[in-house]
């Protein structure tokens, strides 16, 4: 708002507008940042807080006004023509303020509708964002950057959906009640086991770290998995500790005609700890190429690194950075690897120095 305007407004006029801004954003949901900068405007004037409050109880109340009829006309009221200008120019941003008021709880309304009908997710992550969460049965799930679950749970079986990214499980054992998880066409069923899924764009991958696991089709209840070596008849595939399935998600315009067959593959200890290092805020690279770096970055980061070179997107890196440390990694690209770096609001562009 440029400071013309700003000078057309009173100050508690501008303290009502900016309350009823936090309070559209409170009943949105605030992210972190925004909730420290609410607390911030609060605490800045005690004007604030009291505007904020009357504001708030005027919108708990907002639903009942639909119900209160117009007021007649009173007889030998005066005419507002008659009044003074100064009046009248009270009256004439009174009624400003009562249309902005007004707007502003429809606006409101609007957006708490729009938030009803959106699904709610049990659990949820936003970039850049983890979470830890103690399931109903004792199991317990850590949600990744921009990941979301849902989950089902009943007498007979417990059942999550991945909606989006990347979640590990640490099952709690009950062999009358199992435990499955689905992420698209996948299905990976267990007992009592502990097991990351990650969800890409092209393939979905599982990564056993205690315990085995079912991987099956979700919809034919056919395992995805190879046969193993000298299997008896009907004896199904499991993938084990040690072990990542990785199942390619088959392209949308295409129609398959049977279930993917997954390819399994042995994971060494140094590699399933790189993998899972995000539980701890870090990302671990072993002679990664940059481009899959910067996009391993991307993930947590809402500033974005791009590659605009295809032979630096080629070259491997190896090192361990903090999930949200990508301004360690471009340092150490330019400075050890003489990579030119600009920048703008949403991107930092990584090319060859020239």
């Amino acid at each position: 708002m440029s400071a013309s305007s700003q000078s057309d407004h009173s100050p508690s006029e501008l303290i009502e507008a900016a309350a009823a801004t936090w309070l559209s954003l409170r009943d949105r949901g605030m992210t972190s940042a925004e909730t420290a900068e609410f607390v911030r405007w609060l605490q800045q004037d005690p004007q604030h807080a009291a505007i904020f409050s009357e504001l708030d109880s005027v919108w708990k109340d907002f639903d009942r006004l639909g119900a209160v009829p117009a007021p007649a006309s009173t007889p030998g009221a005066p005419d507002a023509n008659l009044l003074a200008p100064r009046h009248r120019r009270h009256v004439h941003r009174t009624f400003q303020w009562s249309v902005f008021g007004a707007v502003a709880a429809a606006a409101i309304i609007l957006l708490v509708v729009v938030q009803l009908r959106q699904p709610r997710h049990t659990a949820e992550t936003a970039v850049g964002a983890f979470q830890k969460i103690d399931l109903p049965d004792g199991s317990i799930a850590q949600l990744n950057t921009d990941s979301a679950i849902d989950t089902a749970f009943t007498k007979s079986e417990r059942r999550v959906r991945i909606v989006r990214g990347e979640v590990f499980f640490s099952v709690s054992k009950d062999p009358a009640r199992p435990f499955i998880v689905t992420v698209g066409s996948v299905a990976v069923r267990a007992v009592g086991t502990a097991f990351n899924i990650r969800q890409r764009e092209t393939a979905v991958e599982v990564l056993v770290t205690e315990g085995r696991v079912r991987v099956d089709d979700a919809r034919l209840g056919q395992s995805l998995l190879p046969p193993p070596p000298s299997a008896a008849p009907n004896e199904s595939a499991l993938l084990v500790a040690g072990e990542r399935a990785v199942v390619p998600v088959p392209a949308a315009s295409s129609t398959p005609t049977r279930p993917v067959t997954a390819i399994v593959e042995k994971v060494a200890t140094p590699a399933a700890q790189r993998a899972l290092a995000w539980q701890e805020r870090r990302l671990e690279f072993d002679a990664v190429p940059l481009a899959e770096v910067a996009r391993e970055f991307n993930r947590y980061n809402r500033q974005q690194l791009v590659v605009a070179d295809a032979p630096l997107a080629a070259k491997r890196f190896s090192g361990a950075f903090r999930a949200d440390g990508y301004e360690s990694l471009v340092r150490l690209l330019e400075e050890d690897f003489g990579v030119a770096v600009s920048r703008n609001d949403r991107e930092i562009v990584l090319r060859v120095h020239r």
